[in-house]
């Protein structure tokens, strides 16, 4: 799949923007804060109704408007199709060929994208909740059943937070609570077991991509860490039933708590790199690498899932990547994906690549072509 044309109005800096698109690589050379990173956030706004800088929606219209307007003309193997976003202060709506999509995120699935930018680091050394918005994100994006059953486990979650959070304080009566685990064990068993198996397909697509940019010499496994101290091996029913145990023997810690703290809302996923938590002992060189294989993995995965890559977004990423890490994404990435990559310089490894790119300089939210 590839956008073919993309076109804003009053996003970010730009007044208005039309492009025609490589569909193999676009470059967007330029100093900082002269509107790069803004053509990857349309882009990503296109594919998943949300920017991945910021959750306050004025911040995306153009100084003095009071909406701005993004389109995307999409190419992919059984159709073609355009993705239009209205975007105001109080909220954003979605059009897919001019029909109009009740909620934003009914956006996941057209276009498939995946992000690399150097704050993706923190993917590996960063917080729990940020691995658990990737996985759910990259399932998300190939798999609509994982979407709905994700959407009502935390519906339920919450409402049961809510439960938990009365019986400690309220000493309300505890006699609905069973009726809600029972739906938090059957909707979080299905969001955990498509999660085992999707971390289990990354894992070995991320090992082989590791070991390539590695010589060899290291040897990187993903994990998933479930609340439930899961295998990967175990089926939908005897996850269930461990999920139950598990809330049973937790409930009174929970009700002291007033919140849920068994389910796949507090599950991680861990990185080794030659049997090593890379998170915790890992150098800066060894997490970047781990990064770079997980999204060269995701491009993989999503391969496999749609039949066709999805487009990539390169924020930024050459400046923290070496020589070596540069040349084999480009190899990867080369006539296969169609590539977005904003930079402050032409790297030398993307001046002699050997394929069909278009280059862009901007400054000030004006492109000219180079």
């Amino acid at each position: 799949m590839y956008l073919t044309g993309l076109f804003l109005n009053n996003f970010r800096n730009y007044n208005t923007l039309e492009l025609n698109l490589n569909k193999n690589l676009n470059l967007f050379i330029g100093n900082n804060a002269q509107g790069k990173t803004n053509i990857l956030e349309a882009i990503y706004l296109l594919s998943t109704g949300n920017s991945h800088r910021t959750n306050i929606t004025s911040e995306m219209i153009n100084w003095n408007q009071e909406k701005a307007y993004v389109k995307g003309e999409v190419s992919r193997k059984e159709r073609n199709f355009s993705i239009e976003l209205l975007i105001e202060n109080r909220g954003k709506k979605a059009k897919v060929n001019s029909n109009s999509l009740k909620k934003i995120n009914e956006l996941l699935g057209y276009l498939n994208t995946i992000i690399f930018s150097p704050e993706d680091l923190e993917l590996v050394k960063g917080s729990p909740a940020g691995r658990r918005k990737f996985i759910n994100l990259e399932i998300s994006q190939v798999n609509s059943y994982y979407r709905h059953n994700l959407k009502e486990y935390n519906k339920v979650l919450k409402q049961r937070n809510n439960l938990l959070k009365d019986i400690r304080e309220k000493h309300s009566s505890q006699e609905m609570l069973g009726v809600w685990d029972q739906q938090l064990i059957d909707l979080g068993s299905k969001v955990i077991l498509k999660r085992l198996e999707t971390v289990e397909k990354l894992g070995i697509l991320a090992r082989l991509m590791h070991r390539k940019i590695t010589d060899g010499s290291e040897t990187l496994k993903l994990k998933y860490k479930s609340s439930l101290d899961l295998s990967n091996d175990l089926s939908l029913s005897e996850i269930k039933d461990k999920f139950d145990k598990k809330i049973k023997s937790f409930r009174q810690q929970e009700i002291d708590k007033g919140y849920s703290i068994v389910g796949p809302h507090r599950d991680d996923m861990l990185f080794e790199v030659n049997d090593i938590n890379i998170r915790k002992y890992g150098s800066q060189g060894q997490q970047r690498t781990t990064a770079l294989a997980l999204k060269l993995a995701e491009l993989e995965f999503m391969k496999s899932e749609i039949g066709e890559y999805p487009i990539l977004l390169l924020d930024d990423v050459f400046s923290e990547l070496d020589g070596k890490r540069c040349h084999y994404l480009l190899k990867v990435i080369k006539n296969k994906v169609q590539t977005f990559i904003t930079s402050t310089k032409v790297n030398k490894e993307l001046s002699k690549l050997d394929l069909n790119k278009s280059f862009y300089r901007i400054k000030k939210g004006t492109l000219t072509s180079i």
